[in-house]
C-alpha cells in the first residue's frame, strides 16, 4: 500500500470526515461494479452505503497484510449476500449429492468463439444460488472454504451449488457453441 494510502487510512481511524471522503471516492466505483454482480442498482447502491459505513467503523480490524481494497470488497460481498439472504434466497441444498459426480470442476474451458460478456450474461440467469457461488468462484477467485464461510454453507453445498451451476452455463451456452460452427 502507499504511503498516501497508509496516510489516509490512518486519518480515517481517527475520525476524519475529509480521508473517508477520499477513500470513498476512491474505491465507490470499483465496489459499485462487484455490487452490481450480485443486484439491482438500486440494491447495489444501499449496499454501497452499507459497506462504507461497516468499513469505516471497523478499520480497527484491518491490517495491511492485505489491500485495503480487498478487505473492502469481502464487506461489500458479504454486504451483498446479506441483501440476498434478507430476499430470502436459499443457499442450503436440500438434497445430497455424491462428491464423486463433481469431478471436472477446474474445467472451466468454454468455445473460444463465446465472448466474456456471453458468459457473464448466462451467469446471469442461472437461478440465485448458483449464480453468487459461480460469481464468487469464477469472478472473485474465492475458494470453497472462502465461498462456505461468506455464506455460512458446508463446503460440499458450494461444491454442489458450483458444479449445478456450470452444468446449467454449459447447457445454457450450446446455442452459442452452434453459432459459431455455421
Amino acid at each position: 500500500m502507499s504511503n498516501t494510502h497508509s496516510i489516509l487510512i490512518e486519518r480515517c481511524r481517527k475520525g476524519d470526515e475529509k480521508a473517508m471522503m477520499r477513500i470513498y471516492d476512491l474505491y465507490c466505483q470499483g465496489m459499485f461494479q462487484v455490487a452490481c454482480r450480485y443486484l439491482n442498482d438500486e440494491d447495489a447502491k444501499d449496499a454501497i452505503q452499507d459497506s462504507f459505513l461497516k468499513a469505516f467503523t471497523k478499520l480497527e480490524f484491518y491490517t495491511e497484510q492485505f489491500s485495503f481494497g480487498s478487505w473492502l470488497k469481502r464487506i461489500v460481498i458479504n454486504q451483498c449476500i446479506d441483501a440476498l439472504k434478507k430476499n430470502k434466497v436459499e443457499f442450503i441444498e436440500s438434497s445430497q449429492v455424491q462428491l464423486t459426480t463433481l469431478t471436472d470442476l477446474d474445467d472451466w474451458m468454454f468455445e473460444s468463439s463465446i465472448t466474456k460478456a456471453q458468459i457473464i450474461e448466462v451467469i446471469d440467469q442461472l437461478p440465485l444460488k448458483f449464480q453468487v457461488v459461480v460469481k464468487l468462484y469464477l469472478i472473485e477467485g474465492f475458494d470453497h472454504e472462502e465461498i462456505a464461510s461468506i455464506l455460512n454453507i458446508p463446503v460440499k453445498t458450494s461444491r454442489t451449488h458450483l458444479f449445478r451451476g456450470k452444468k446449467i452455463l454449459r447447457e445454457q451456452l450450446k446455442p452459442f457453441y452452434d453459432e459459431a460452427r455455421y
